[in-house]
């Protein structure tokens, strides 16, 4: 396994193997790149895997990119990797970059996998009160000790799936606070456009995941697959809450590459 720098964003990537396509593993809020543990390691058994710090996390920069710019920013940092399309493999506040990536580079997307996502709140005065509910969090971070914060943010019921272990508190650890305070600002549900009535423009492959505990992420799952008429689309349910890929790393990596196999055919095909 090697640590890179690579522009504009920082990636790790695991050991190149010959099978295609390349996935891109996108984070959550608070995480970063060492925050995948055995779930890319399973992955990366068979592909090569490219996990990217999101902007205002781990390595990387440009701490005021909204969505739109993020992704961009992701397109930019994978076609230096790689110049082949990729599967994009994003979870939570990474599954609505992918979103974004999807909608405005769909030449670079193979195939999408969500886990955990979703494409924004719909009502105006519902994003409003996110939004808020945003910024407080975003004036907490910066204000306190980010052990504090982190502590409070895995504290959270979406989360209580996780152990000592897989919450990767460390790495968390490592994040700026400004880079935390200003990815809320920018990247959060409130700010976000809500993304609902552009899904069917899609027309890749789509798994969509969710844990079968996550009663929200659930329903989520399945407007998300209702919403993309165009794209070959399934849903997947593991046993878990909101951060399956962490509370179930073999289940949640067998899944995806058993969809690979299907919606792909990659099994089949080397470089």
């Amino acid at each position: 396994m090697t640590a890179s720098a690579s522009p504009p964003l920082h990636v790790r990537t695991w050991e190149p193997k010959e099978s295609k396509p390349t996935v891109v593993l996108l984070h959550g809020f608070t995480q970063n790149v060492e925050c995948w543990g055995p779930f890319a390691d399973e992955l990366a058994a068979a592909h090569t895997v490219i996990a990217i710090d999101a902007p205002g996390h781990g390595r990387s920069d440009h701490d005021n990119a909204d969505l739109w710019t993020s992704a961009d920013l992701v397109a930019a940092t994978v076609t230096g990797s790689t110049t082949d399309p990729v599967v994009v493999v994003g979870y939570s506040m990474g599954g609505r970059t992918a979103l974004h990536l999807a909608l405005s580079h769909p030449s670079l997307v193979a195939g999408l996998v969500l886990i955990g996502a979703t494409a924004g709140i719909d009502g105006n005065s519902e994003r409003a009160e996110r939004r808020a509910a945003d910024e407080r969090l975003a004036t907490r971070v910066e204000a306190e000790p980010l052990p504090e914060f982190i502590d409070a943010w895995l504290a959270n019921p979406l989360f209580a799936g996780l152990s000592a272990e897989t919450a990767c508190r460390e790495a968390r650890l490592t994040n700026r606070p400004d880079g935390l305070a200003a990815s809320l600002r920018h990247c959060g549900t409130g700010t976000q456009e809500p993304l609902w009535d552009r899904l069917e423009e899609l027309t890749m492959p789509v798994l969509v995941i969710a844990g079968r505990d996550d009663v929200k992420f659930t329903a989520l799952a399945e407007r998300l697959a209702g919403a993309m008429p165009a794209a070959p689309v399934q849903v997947t349910a593991i046993d878990g809450t909101h951060a399956v890929h962490l509370e179930r790393p073999t289940a949640t990596a067998t899944a995806i590459s058993a969809w690979l196999a299907d919606a792909l055919g990659v099994w089949s095909r080397s470089a």
